[in-house]
């Protein structure tokens, strides 16, 4: 039996390459799976993808807007009351904004990395925070990015977005520590950051076979890692960085 079997787990921005990967990885795993976007029509095809590679999948759908907290507790609180637990949380919510040179950044670039990658974020991490304590096995993750630890002069807004990311997921990792512990006093829950450089669809491979994509993470990959969050012990895992690109 998988380690996802009977586990309930919502995944925010589903309707990208990186989500649907991600959806479609954890159905065939025998989850209970919800992806949410704020785009219907997208966020309906990426599902219906998903119903056709994996035909006994038990997967839904929530529109839904992240960036209105009241919207996101209630649907944190309508899951749990529906399922029981709520297990697993991903945070793939994404976006990306740069310049050519730092004197050229914008404030604008940061105000808008600001709302989807940084906001959206605490808002799912701070609805979702009280059921993973409770869950049996609680896991949260967000996908970071290289340049969060090694800016350049073009990508500030990015790297600060990134960088601001990493530190709530932590803090969120230090509230697991705290508030969860098994029979044997170790934590039952686990906050982990996935650093990627960037990602790669398959799609993006059959379009330019001939290049190699160095250092980007397949998105088939890191719904892999996603996956496999349950097969690691949540103590071992909490607030941990794990490296899919090249450090």
């Amino acid at each position: 039996m998988s380690a996802l079997t009977g586990k309930v787990i919502a995944v925010a921005g589903a309707s990208g390459p990186a989500g649907q990967a991600v959806l479609r990885r954890l159905a065939a795993g025998g989850a209970t799976v919800i992806g949410a976007d704020i785009d219907p029509q997208r966020l309906d095809a990426a599902v219906d993808l998903v119903r056709t590679a994996v035909p006994d999948a038990k997967v839904s759908s929530q529109v839904i807007d992240l960036l209105d907290p009241q919207e996101v507790h209630d649907w944190a609180d309508h899951l749990e009351a529906e399922h029981g637990h709520v297990d697993g949380v991903f945070h793939l919510v994404g976006g990306w904004r740069g310049s050519k040179t730092f004197f050229d950044s914008r404030i604008d670039d940061w105000d808008f990395l600001h709302d989807r990658v940084v906001r959206t974020l605490q808002h799912t991490s701070l609805a979702f925070q009280p059921a993973l304590v409770r869950s049996e096995a609680g896991r949260y993750a967000i996908v970071s990015a290289a340049a969060a630890h090694k800016p350049t002069a073009g990508g500030a807004a990015y790297a600060a977005a990134k960088a601001a990311s990493e530190a709530w997921t932590l803090s969120m990792a230090d509230s697991f520590k705290k508030e969860t512990t098994s029979a044997d006093g170790e934590p039952t829950a686990a906050a982990a950051i996935l650093v990627i450089k960037a990602l790669v669809t398959p799609e993006m491979r059959a379009e330019k076979p001939e290049a190699k994509f160095a250092g980007f993470t397949d998105t088939a990959d890191l719904a892999e890692t996603l996956a496999g969050l349950w097969d690691r012990p949540a103590a071992e895992l909490n607030g941990q960085h794990l490296w899919l690109t090249a450090r």
